[in-house]
Parts: structure tokens; C-alpha cells; sequence
């Protein structure tokens, strides 16, 4: 895999502070931001490496590998473990490599004592060769997991009510998944197997879906259930009648009740989001009446009033 310099990307020099990565993060978030360049087909990619780049700077022990390691910082555990078995097994003048960037950076064993021959029975030169260019031998191979990918889709509160396919573009390939009804903002699931390839024969990583879906101009989600104000003329309250109130799934009429007061609430069953993977369930949907005061009366309707008033 093709090293990917995330200071870079970033635009911050390799001693730079968390705070210092949390500016530049930030303010290039909202420079190359999808929502804010619509006619620029390279800012969703652009969006995608600065994310990347601050979910590893970001994190102090992350950034500590990925400065030891460079693009194979995801498999520091499995490097550590290999140099510590080797230790063990008492290799002298062997050498461990690291990454910086551009290539690898060679660390002496020799002051752990003992010594390093090609083909020895614990296989650890055969590891640290084969893993990093060793050439010449026929060795067994120890396979490692590729890196994981990241990725927003953005969905509207109607798209992310009804399963649906979607294209995602990641890393320069189309990525068709299904997107299952009663998805949250914020929510993350897993493709496995759509990360980058693995290394020697090791499986790909896995790609994770961030959802982000904004505020809806009409409903208001809180969990699976909905919320909307609707308004209601004052004759209405008053003397009770019928009110078409929308749904997600199209409109309904509502008895109103003679009386009703302002912010009166009612919950209609069922109305609501779907229930992320479950079949058929809904949440409900409640409804807050907002009466409407009249405007522009003429002097007889304000008489009227008047009367009432007296009454």
C-alpha cells in the first residue's frame, strides 16, 4: 500500500501539537466540505483524506505508530510482538525496521545478545526479510489485515426512512451497498472486506459508513419517534373540527377536539420512524397543536370578540 502522509495532508509539520492538528482539521473540514462545494467533484475525496488523516493524528497512540510505522501503523502490535519474540530467542546483529514516510528505518537487534542465521528454527529472520524485502529464500509468509476505510454518506430524514441502494465512491471505486430503513445520525456499520488489501495474503480491511442526516424542515426525530407542530386555526380549537396533519407516508385527518388548547399534544401510533431492523415496527408520531390567532379582523368580528369578552 502506497504511503500517505496525513502531516501533509493536514499541512502540519510532524512535531505539531493536538491542538495545532485540531485547528488545521477544522479548518480545512470546512473548506473542502461536500455540502459547500456541490460543483467540485474532488472535494468529497479531499473530505474523505482529511478525515482519515485527523482520525490518526488525532489520537496520540495512533499518531505514535503511524510515526513508527508509516502506512503499515495498523499492524504495529503484530511488528512488536515478532521484535519481542525475537529478543527472546536471542537474535545478534539482526535488524528491525520501522517506517518514516518514504521508506524504512533500520534499528539494530545486536544489543540483545545471541545470534541471527538465516533460516533459524524460530523463523523470526525469515519474518522480518520476507515482511520487508528480504530476497533470496523461500520463507512462509505471515499475512496481515489491510487498512480500514472511512466514509460519510449523507441521506435526507426521508431517504434514511426507506431501504434503499446507494453508490459510495471510496478511495476511487463505487462501493453499491443497501442502506436499511431507520438508519441514525451519527450511526456506523461495517463492510468487511471493502478496506484496502491486505499484506501477504492477508485479508482486506473493512470500510466503515459514518450516516450523517441533518435536520428535517418538518419533522423532528428523536429516536424512532417524530415530532411535528401543526397549526390550528382559533374557530377550530374552539368549537373542534378536523385538521390535516402530514405523516412520512402522505397526510391524515385529525378530530379535534371543541376546546383544544395551545401546544395540546396527541400521539398517533405507529406514524413514526421505522425501527432500524425490525420488519413492520414503527415509532409513533406526535403531534403539537399551535393555535393561530386571527389577524385583520374586521370591526364586526372584533364586536363579536367584544361580546365574548363580556360574557
Amino acid at each position: 500500500m502506497a504511503y500517505i502522509d496525513y502531516y501533509k495532508i493536514l499541512g502540519v509539520d510532524k512535531k505539531a501539537t493536538q491542538d495545532d492538528i485540531k485547528k488545521a482539521f477544522r479548518k480545512l473540514a470546512r473548506k473542502y466540505h461536500p455540502d459547500l462545494n456541490p460543483n467540485d467533484p474532488t472535494a468529497k475525496d479531499k473530505f474523505q483524506e482529511i478525515n482519515e488523516a485527523n482520525e490518526v493524528l488525532s489520537d496520540p497512540e495512533k499518531r505514535k505508530k503511524y510515526d513508527e510505522y508509516g502506512e503499515n501503523w495498523k499492524h504495529a502490535d503484530e511488528f512488536e510482538a515478532q521484535k519481542k519474540a525475537y529478543q527472546q530467542a536471542g537474535g545478534n546483529g539482526a535488524h528491525w525496521y520501522s517506517a518514516s514516510g518514504d521508506g524504512f528505518n533500520e534499528g539494530d537487534f545486536s544489543q540483545f545478545g545471541g545470534g541471527f542465521h538465516s533460516g533459524n528454527a524460530s523463523g523470526f529472520s525469515d519474518f522480518f526479510e520476507e515482511l520487508f524485502g528480504g530476497a533470496g529464500r523461500t520463507h512462509s509468509r505471515t499475512g496481515f489485515k489491510g487498512q480500514d476505510y472511512n466514509a460519510e454518506l449523507q441521506l435526507s430524514l426521508r431517504e434514511a426512512a426507506q431501504t434503499h441502494k446507494q453508490i459510495l465512491n471510496v478511495n476511487g471505486k463505487n462501493v453499491r451497498i443497501t442502506v436499511p430503513a431507520g438508519v441514525a445520525n451519527g450511526q456506523v456499520i461495517k463492510l468487511k472486506g471493502y478496506g484496502a488489501p491486505g499484506m501477504n495474503g492477508g485479508p482486506a480491511g473493512d470500510l466503515y459508513i459514518t450516516f450523517v442526516i441533518p435536520d428535517d424542515n418538518v419533522f423532528k426525530r428523536k429516536g424512532d419517534d417524530l415530532y411535528i407542530t401543526a397549526p390550528l386555526n382559533l374557530y377550530t380549537a374552539v368549537l373542534g373540527g378536523e385538521e390535516t396533519v402530514d405523516t412520512l407516508n402522505g397526510k391524515v385527518k385529525l378530530k379535534i377536539k371543541p376546546e383544544t388548547q395551545n401546544n395540546t399534544k396527541v400521539r398517533l401510533k405507529g406514524k413514526g420512524f421505522p425501527i432500524y431492523k425490525q420488519e413492520g415496527q414503527f415509532g409513533d408520531l406526535i403531534v403539537t397543536y399551535s393555535v393561530q390567532v386571527p389577524t385583520g379582523l374586521t370591526e364586526k368580528q372584533k364586536e363579536l370578540f367584544r361580546e365574548l369578552q363580556k360574557s
